[in-house]
């Protein structure tokens, strides 16, 4: 076999191997947008449900089932257990997301809620605003949801009011009632000075398109340059230099 042969198949044998790639890589992100759509259609069928009352919430054996439901719930607030959560944004603005176990109403049991944003101190980072927990029962609108997301940390959380991130269970511990292993989302009128313009939740599966395209578009760029330079390059070279040769 010459050496020009040879070239012509590893450079064929590289190309094929590179489209089988990219198109498998689109094809899997394809898959992601259509499990993502189907996470979205299932937050949004959820969204529109009847709340759930306290005794539902209690009674539920999964509570990830229900996450995203609406929630209409009677309890009373942990006292002395509000903890601010840094470096939390809402429209574009950084402060603390406000966090309260409420116990829930007929239970020792209690649910954290994530009653809303406030803006931080920047001349005194170590100042918090007061935000009141009221000792009588309340009642409460929201959504279920995750606990609080984890932004990036050095070393542990601190044990003060301001935390950047906090881990149910162990607030739990901290605060010496049982949590459930959800959180609530507070809705409802901002009397208590917190901001609870929550962003809608999305699967983001116009990601995953951006990224088939992507992974599509090279595939398809290798087979172009692959019939370019292995055939039609060659083919006007040659077609060039045939008036000389003769």
């Amino acid at each position: 076999m010459s050496a020009q042969s040879t070239r012509f198949w590893i450079v064929t044998l590289a190309t094929v191997a590179t489209m089988a790639v990219t198109a498998a890589l689109g094809f899997w992100q394809l898959d992601r947008a259509g499990q993502k759509r189907a996470l979205q259609d299932q937050m949004d069928q959820r969204s529109q449900l009847a709340p759930w009352s306290t005794s539902d919430l209690l009674q539920t054996p999964d509570l990830q089932a229900g996450l995203h439901r609406p929630v209409m719930l009677r309890g009373r607030w942990v006292q002395g257990a509000s903890l601010f959560l840094d470096n939390r944004q809402m429209n574009a603005r950084a402060g603390f997301f406000v966090i309260t176990p409420l116990r829930l109403q007929d239970s020792d049991r209690a649910v954290l809620v994530q009653r809303g944003w406030v803006a931080r101190d920047f001349n005194d980072r170590t100042r918090v605003p007061t935000i009141e927990a009221p000792e009588g029962e309340v009642r409460l609108e929201g959504r279920l949801a995750p606990p609080p997301g984890r932004l990036f940390e050095l070393g542990e959380s601190g044990s003060g009011p301001i935390r950047q991130n906090v881990d149910i269970p162990a607030l739990a511990q901290e605060f010496g009632v049982p949590l459930l292993g959800v959180s609530v989302l507070q809705t409802g009128d901002a009397d208590d000075g917190l901001q609870r313009d929550w962003p809608r939740i999305t699967a983001d599966v116009h990601k995953h398109h951006g990224y088939a395209f992507q992974w599509f578009g090279l595939c398809t760029l290798a087979g172009v340059l692959y019939v370019w330079f292995q055939f039609i390059s060659p083919r006007r070279k040659r077609t060039s230099h045939g008036p000389e040769a003769r």
